[in-house]
C-alpha cells in the first residue's frame, strides 16, 4: 500500500508517474532503510521538512544504494502534488536542496515550456551543493551547473530524463523569448567602456581620418609627456629658494 501511487494521480508522459524512475532503482528505493523509516506516511506538506533536512543530492552510491534525494523524488512522483506546490519549492531561496528537488521533479513531469520558464532563472543561482558520487564521496557542484545538466543531459542522478523540445524551436514558434544572459550584459558593458576609452584617446587626432595604432600611441605619449612636464615644473618651483626674486 505504501508503494502505490495515489488513486487520483494523472498519467505523466502517458505512464504512471512512479514509472519515470526505472524499475530496478524503484525496487532499491522501496527496500532502503530511509524509505521505510522516513518516507512512510509522508504528505506533500510533511515532505517539505524532509527536504529541508537534506545535506546532499545524487542518484545511487556505494553498493547501488539510493540517496535520500532520490527517495524523496520517488515519493513526490507517488504523491503527485500540484504544480503550484512544486513551483514554491523552486522559488524558495532559503533551502537550496528543496529548490534542487523541486527542479528535478519538474524536469521529470513538466512540459518543455514549463521547464524552460521555471528552471532557466536558476542558472543565476551559484550556491554550492554537495553531490554524492557513485563511490560514496562528495563533490561540490553549483546550482547553476545542476540546472544546466537538467536542461541539456539525457540522464541525471541515475534517472533517464524525458525528452524536451529544443529551445530554438520554441523561440521560432514564438512560445519562448530568447534567453538573456547576465554574463552577456556584463560583456556589453565592458565593450562600451572600452570603446569610450578609445574615443577619449583619439579625440586629439584630426577628424575625417581613421586613426592608426601608431597615432593612438603617439597621443598616449603626448599626454604622458605633458603630465610629466607639468609635474617637473611644479617640483622645480617648489625647490626655488625663498628670497631669490628679492636678489634680482
Amino acid at each position: 500500500m505504501a508503494n502505490r501511487t495515489v488513486s487520483d494521480a494523472i498519467a505523466v508522459h502517458g505512464t504512471n508517474p512512479q514509472y519515470l524512475i526505472e524499475k530496478i532503482i524503484r525496487t532499491r528505493i522501496y527496500e532502503s532503510l530511509y524509505w521505510k523509516e522516513s518516507c512512510f506516511g509522508l504528505t506533500a506538506e510533511t515532505l517539505v521538512d524532509r527536504a529541508n533536512d537534506l545535506t546532499s543530492f545524487g542518484g545511487q552510491y556505494g553498493n547501488q544504494k539510493p540517496t535520500e534525494f532520490l527517495c524523496l523524488t520517488l515519493k513526490l512522483l507517488q504523491l503527485q502534488p500540484s504544480k503550484e506546490i512544486i513551483l514554491e519549492f523552486i522559488r524558495n531561496e532559503d533551502f537550496k536542496y528543496l529548490r534542487a528537488l523541486g527542479a528535478f521533479y519538474l524536469r521529470l513531469v513538466g512540459t518543455s515550456l514549463e521547464i524552460y520558464q521555471n528552471l532557466e532563472p536558476l542558472l543565476n543561482d551559484y550556491r554550492k551543493l554537495r553531490k554524492r558520487a557513485i563511490d560514496g564521496e562528495f563533490v561540490i557542484v553549483c546550482m547553476d551547473e545542476f540546472v544546466d545538466e537538467l536542461l541539456r543531459e539525457d540522464r541525471v542522478c541515475d534517472t533517464i530524463l524525458p525528452r524536451i523540445i529544443k529551445r530554438y524551436v520554441l523561440e521560432e514558434n514564438k512560445e519562448l523569448k530568447p534567453r538573456e544572459s547576465v554574463l552577456e550584459a556584463l560583456l556589453d558593458d565592458e565593450d562600451m567602456d572600452t570603446s569610450t576609452h578609445e574615443e577619449d584617446l583619439t579625440s586629439g587626432i584630426d577628424e575625417g581620418k581613421q586613426p592608426t595604432n601608431s597615432e593612438i600611441n603617439r597621443e598616449k605619449d603626448k599626454r604622458k609627456n605633458k603630465n610629466s612636464s607639468g609635474s617637473e615644473e611644479s617640483r622645480s618651483r617648489s625647490r626655488t629658494p625663498r628670497g631669490t626674486d628679492r636678489c634680482k
